[in-house]
């Protein structure tokens, strides 16, 4: 049994991590020194709002598909079955998919640039603190299952 048979992190990485995206870009929005308005206007906040919407859907989607597996949704218990249904056919990572989505339209609804900079750097950080090593959880409880998934189904989008 390798480390990773039980469970792919002790802590949950990324609730924290998209948490404190939030938090950060909304500081620095609101600062006078580091400022990063985006141009307003409808467009760019039609777009927001659709992003905030998809994300919204794409990770209540994502969730249920979990709850209706009867695994977990929670990023640092370990996997009871390999979902590969609902958002999971078209990303093996919904709910962080989701997730971006959400920071960038709240960045393009806003007008706070801080927002959409702070969203690709929360995903770098996911990928590297929770998504790498739930791919090599998942790939010892479920071994060519899993492997045949990724082959199908892309990491992100």
């Amino acid at each position: 049994m390798n480390a990773f048979n039980g469970k792919p992190n002790t802590i949950p990485w990324p609730p924290l991590i998209y948490l404190s995206a939030a938090l950060i870009a909304y500081l620095l929005g609101r600062s006078s020194l580091a400022a990063m308005t985006l141009p307003g206007g409808p467009i760019l906040l039609a777009a927001g709002i659709l992003l905030i919407g998809a994300g919204l859907i794409m990770d209540l989607w994502a969730a249920r598909t979990l709850v209706k597996a009867d695994t977990t949704v929670l990023p640092h218990r370990g996997s009871r079955c390999l979902v590969t249904s609902g958002p999971f056919r078209w990303s093996r990572n919904p709910i962080y998919l989701g997730n971006t989505l959400l920071l960038t339209g709240i960045g393009l609804a806003t007008g706070n640039g801080w927002f959409v900079i702070m969203a690709i750097a929360a995903a770098l950080v996911i990928q590297k603190l929770a998504i790498e090593r739930e791919e090599q959880h998942l790939r010892a409880l479920f071994g060519e299952d899993y492997e045949a998934y990724c082959r199908t189904t892309r990491r992100w989008i």
